[in-house]
């Protein structure tokens, strides 16, 4: 009896750890197997779209998304076959194919930057920095609010503009104050174009114009353009003094600005892969066309491997709790995805009475 009994636990042991062998390796929580079985991605379907509250308001539409899901899973397991220092994994886009994907959740509008770069002109405040930490986390120093969702909105511009001014004013006054994206896509429309894109100068010139920007309780978000409310209160909880532009294709800049304050930062976030990041330090294949804004909160090492912290506006479901890892250092002026290209920062100076 104490001989199978042992067999037994034996048995069991070995299949747990060739269970988790083959999690580890696929990193998503199926396998070649589920990939062959049409009953196995049936219930992984029903499984993700439960957990993600997925309602379809057809049978036909429903199948249709099931054959995208199909194909992404498929994307997500090969991708996690190479060796790489990222990994891929479901979340709730995973119904989205990557053309519908781009056309909801990227926003950024390369328009005249010029326009507002004149205001701009001011010498490079940081640079000369001469001492930087190896690494720095805006997080842990209290000046990054909690990651938001842009939902199916092309405001990234203003995801990304907020959080550096939040970043700023924390640095500066010891308050951390979640703002108001809603305010920026409802009123500031002279360039910027709502959910249809934006971008990051032009609405730091519209919050200097404007006095301020709300708090976020008092104009919250909708996840879609509304009516602008000038008067829903007259008191703008946070104003800046200006805002410049990192020297263009210079990391070293870059870092300098990010090690004294969280930076907007532009990228090509357009790759398949971008949309199923789950973990990791992303080097994937992107070019330098910009199409997404988000926030640099920090940067550091691991591994040997430099990276950027980057706070992104997709919720914290996510990529790592709604951030991504990018790497730098990459050799390239422009950096990967062209994070180096047009990054920008507000200031906001302390006033001594």
């Amino acid at each position: 009896m104490a001989s199978k009994l042992f067999f037994l636990s034996f048995l069991l042991s070995v299949t747990a750890i060739c269970c988790a062998a083959r999690q580890k390796f696929s990193l998503a929580g199926f396998s070649e197997e589920d990939l062959r079985s049409p009953k196995n991605l049936k219930n992984l379907f029903e499984n993700w779209a439960a957990k993600h509250s997925k309602n379809y308001a057809s049978p036909e539409e429903k199948l249709r998304r099931f054959e995208v899901f199909r194909d992404n899973v498929r994307h997500i397991h090969e991708g996690n076959k190479e060796k790489r220092s990222y990994w891929l994994g479901l979340n709730e886009f995973a119904d989205m194919s990557h053309e519908e994907f781009k056309g909801k959740y990227l926003g950024l509008k390369m328009g005249r930057r010029e326009v507002v770069r004149k205001s701009s002109k001011s010498t490079f405040i940081y640079q000369n920095a001469s001492f930087l930490p190896k690494t720095v986390d805006w997080r842990k120093k209290g000046a990054v609010t909690p990651v938001k969702n842009q939902g199916a909105c092309g405001g990234c511009w203003a995801f990304s503009t907020v959080a550096a001014v939040e970043g700023i004013n924390q640095i500066v006054t010891g308050n951390l104050t979640s703002l108001s994206e809603q305010e920026l896509i409802d009123c500031d429309t002279v360039f910027n174009e709502g959910c249809s894109g934006g971008l990051m100068d032009y609405a730091f010139a519209f919050i200097i114009a404007n006095g301020g920007v709300h708090a976020e309780d008092d104009y919250p978000y909708l996840m879609e353009e509304g009516t602008c409310e000038e008067k829903r209160s007259r008191v703008k909880v946070v104003s800046i003094t200006g805002f410049q532009d990192v020297p263009e294709n210079n990391e070293e800049s870059l870092l300098k600005a990010v090690a004294h304050q969280p930076v907007s930062v532009a990228i090509e976030a357009s790759g398949s892969d971008f949309q199923f990041y789950k973990g990791g330090i992303f080097d994937g294949t992107c070019g330098t066309d910009l199409d997404h804004a988000v926030t640099a909160v920090g940067y550091g090492s691991s591994y040997a491997q430099d990276y950027f912290i980057i706070k992104n506006s997709w919720g914290a479901g996510w990529g790592e709790n709604g951030y991504i890892r990018m790497r730098r250092n990459t050799g390239k002026p422009e950096g990967l995805c062209g994070i180096n290209k047009m990054a920008s920062y507000p200031i906001k100076w302390k006033l001594i009475s």
